[in-house]
């Protein structure tokens, strides 16, 4: 697959920022995560015949919005600074525009997950990209010969979470279109959790550094039906657990597998750690909550012990019961005064296990379900698909496990993220394979086209 580059520039608001906004404080939040940027590519098919030269016409108008946009969002317009905040003096975003010399059907039919990072304006795995002085925001825009558009965008993952960026994604696409609402930001993150020290940016380099595997990564996106997913659910329930949720069981049956995986591929059985981001943004007693900016995310965590069999509703029980630990309360007193007494507490129930075993196995959830990125629509419809994580070929990696939504929404696809012998394991496990399937084309829902693409 061929994509060639036609232009490089940067997008800057079409307002000036406005001089007591110059400088944008980043939260305590914002030192959390452990990988550079978060990133996501959307899919949109034309669906009114093949017309090369409207699809460029849109790339102008996605232009233009942008700039527009970038003055209600004006921190992702700026640069980041050593001190953890953001010069906001409109330097602007990356903007990439390129051609793909295939159409999108073609390259639907069987996405190959090497090629996926043609379509965003960065590696996803640079590290050094988001250092201090970079742009925080890069796009991509892909044109298909078809006329088909993939949007990929790499955001500074020290400014915003997978939730800001699709708060930042629906305002671009609602100015876009421009008869709907102007999305305003709630920038209030830095307030409620104030960074009066780095102690959780050296805390979280530290935890990186014990997550980082070498060898060769492979990504593969399980898929879960919604009936394959009621299925597991019923299953669940009748060991004794109440209503399990849809991300609840997903991410069990995977560290199930990848415990099992791990066990066969290296002769050894390690203590297992999930870790799972959990959104705090309907925790917070403000309003406008659901738009806040930032890494608006802490973390919940489940250890199985090494030789401590467990069954799929005992793994159920326990992600559920990670879950609980991050309550309204907790959030409560993580902004309090003492908050960092809170997060230290938090982070030290998780970790605490790697003092006393050699070597622990990690792997590392976060979900994307319920955040509607399937409803951006920029003028011309909504996506046909969104890629989730994908680090294949990485020779240093973090095991990284990411939930999203399936078109339908009531189905799950999980991008998972692994070494290569575990991968190869892991999706030959029969427990597996009897509720996924293995990196379908996004085009065939139940047998059948999903979408037709001209």
């Amino acid at each position: 697959m061929e994509i060639e580059i036609i232009s490089k520039e940067f997008i800057k608001p079409s307002s000036p920022t406005p001089p007591h906004l110059k400088t944008f404080k980043l939260s305590v939040l914002d030192q959390i995560p452990n990988v550079p940027y978060g990133s996501l590519i959307l899919f949109y098919p034309n669906l009114n015949g093949n017309n090369l030269s409207e699809a460029l016409e849109k790339s102008v108008l996605l232009k233009k919005s942008l700039s527009k946009t970038l003055t209600q969002f004006y921190p992702l317009a700026g640069m980041i600074q050593k001190d953890y905040s953001i010069e906001c003096n409109d330097f602007g975003a990356s903007y990439v525009s390129a051609l793909v010399h295939l159409s999108l059907e073609n390259f639907l039919v069987h996405p190959d997950h090497q090629m996926m990072h043609r379509f965003l304006p960065l590696e996803p795995s640079s590290l050094d990209e988001s250092s201090e002085f970079a742009h925080v925001t890069h796009v991509q825009v892909s044109i298909f010969k078809c006329g088909g558009i993939a949007i990929g965008a790499c955001v500074s993952h020290k400014v915003v979470d997978a939730s800001g960026v699709y708060t930042f994604l629906k305002g671009w696409a609602n100015m876009t279109c421009g008869d709907k609402e102007v999305v305003y930001p709630n920038l209030g993150a830095p307030s409620l959790f104030p960074a009066k020290s780095l102690w959780l940016r050296d805390m979280s380099m530290a935890i990186s550094q014990l997550l980082l595997k070498e060898g060769r990564c492979v990504t593969k996106r399980f898929v879960f039906s919604s009936d394959a997913l009621a299925t597991l659910k019923i299953e669940v329930a009748r060991k004794g657990v109440q209503q399990p949720s849809r991300v609840e069981v997903v991410s069990a049956l995977i560290w199930e597998c990848a415990m099992e995986a791990s066990k066969e591929a290296y002769g050894l059985e390690k203590p297992s750690l999930l870790t799972h981001a959990v959104n705090l943004r309907r925790k917070v007693a403000t309003t406008l909550s659901e738009d806040i900016l930032g890494n608006m995310v802490w973390f919940a965590g489940a250890v199985s012990p090494p030789s401590n069999e467990k069954t799929l509703h005992d793994l159920v029980k326990m992600v559920r019961e990670s879950f609980m630990k991050i309550s309204v309360e907790f959030v409560r007193k993580a902004q309090g005064d003492e908050g960092h007494v809170e997060m230290q507490k938090s982070l030290q129930e998780i970790w605490e296990i790697d003092s006393k075993e050699m070597g622990i196995n990690s792997y590392n959830f976060t979900s994307w379900c319920k955040m509607s990125f399937y409803e951006i629509d920029f003028g011309w419809g909504k996506p046909i698909w969104l890629a989730g994580v994908v680090d294949e070929g990485a020779p240093v990696f973090i095991n990284i496990v990411n939930l999203v939504d399936t078109k339908d929404g009531e189905g799950i696809e999980a991008w998972v993220n692994l070494d290569e012998e575990e991968m190869r394991i892991l999706q030959a496990n029969p427990k597996l394979l009897a509720y996924a399937s293995i990196d379908p084309s996004p085009l065939i829902k139940n047998g059948n086209v999903a979408l037709p693409i001209p």
